[in-house]
């Protein structure tokens, strides 16, 4: 392959996907400057391997190469455990996390007690253990099927639907819990 060829292939393949690794390294590091070097090395990554690709789902593709990159940062920075998303304004989490949505009612008090909601939420997302919120995180917040899910984290597809269940039982409770 040529190089023009290999930079229309990334931009087909890859870049696409950019904001959906970005925040899913977030999720991952908890830090933003950390989820952008994971980001960077795992284009890196994804760049040098494209002649090897042929499959396809580009996305479970990218967001493994993301997962793999971000572990390696981690071990390497010696960290105890993954954690939830790092503080962002509310205009950046609606802006990558919710394409751009405005709060259906408008008011300012609706979107102070949808902020409230998002942070108790994230919070508590933030608190499972790194296998549960790392399912959760790719099924309910990337939208990603259990098989593609099982393909990103190397786990049987009934794992990952237990770790999921196990997941949103714990956010039930802990909701319920903090609601009383």
């Amino acid at each position: 392959m040529n190089p023009n060829d290999d930079r229309k292939k990334f931009t087909t393949v890859v870049a696409p996907y950019l904001a959906d690794a970005h925040a899913f390294a977030r999720w991952l590091t908890h830090n933003r400057a950390d989820a952008e070097d994971v980001v960077q090395e795992a284009c890196i990554r994804a760049f040098r391997a494209l002649p090897r690709f042929s499959g396809p789902n580009a996305r479970a593709w990218l967001l493994t190469i993301v997962r793999n990159t971000a572990f390696t940062l981690l071990k390497e920075k010696k960290a105890a455990a993954l954690v939830g998303l790092d503080e962002l304004s509310e205009t950046d989490r609606f802006s990558v996390e919710r394409g751009n949505e405005r709060d259906a009612a408008g008011s300012p008090e609706a979107a102070l007690i949808a902020a409230a909601d998002a942070a108790k939420l994230e919070a508590f997302i933030a608190a499972l253990p790194a296998e549960f919120r790392e399912v959760l995180v790719l099924r309910d917040i990337q939208g990603l099927e259990y098989r593609e899910i099982a393909g990103i984290t190397g786990s049987p597809i009934g794992t990952v639907m237990s770790r999921l269940a196990r997941a949103r039982h714990r956010l039930i409770a802990r909701m319920k819990q903090e609601s009383c």
